[in-house]
């Protein structure tokens, strides 16, 4: 898989530095990834889920960090592109706010 906006997800997790090392975990292990549906990303992450948002979209949402975090992805199976749309603190998440967001 290749991941859309490392960079962004570098700045999101500098904003969370207890988040760096389950961030640099998921990414060496997504990066590896060739992933056809959400089956195959649970055999990875058993936690994913997918999740509906406001604009009718499905997000793929992964627990980080001890269940401490919650990092908010757009799949492209087709094309093996995720897109990095969020990372909150399990607090945040929570809330349901960010699903009016996206």
């Amino acid at each position: 898989m290749r991941v859309i906006k490392q960079s962004h997800l570098r700045k999101l997790a500098s904003k969370h530095p207890t988040s760096q090392p389950a961030m640099e975990k998921w990414l060496l292990l997504v990066r590896h990834a060739r992933w056809q549906h959400l089956a195959d990303v649970r055999r990875v992450f058993p936690h994913a889920d997918a999740v509906a948002v406001a604009s009718g979209n499905t997000v793929t949402v992964f627990n980080l960090g001890g269940n401490a975090f919650r990092l908010i992805t757009a799949i492209h199976y087709r094309t093996q592109n995720i897109f990095i749309l969020r990372l909150l603190t399990h607090a945040s998440y929570s809330k349901d706010t960010w699903k009016q967001e996206l």
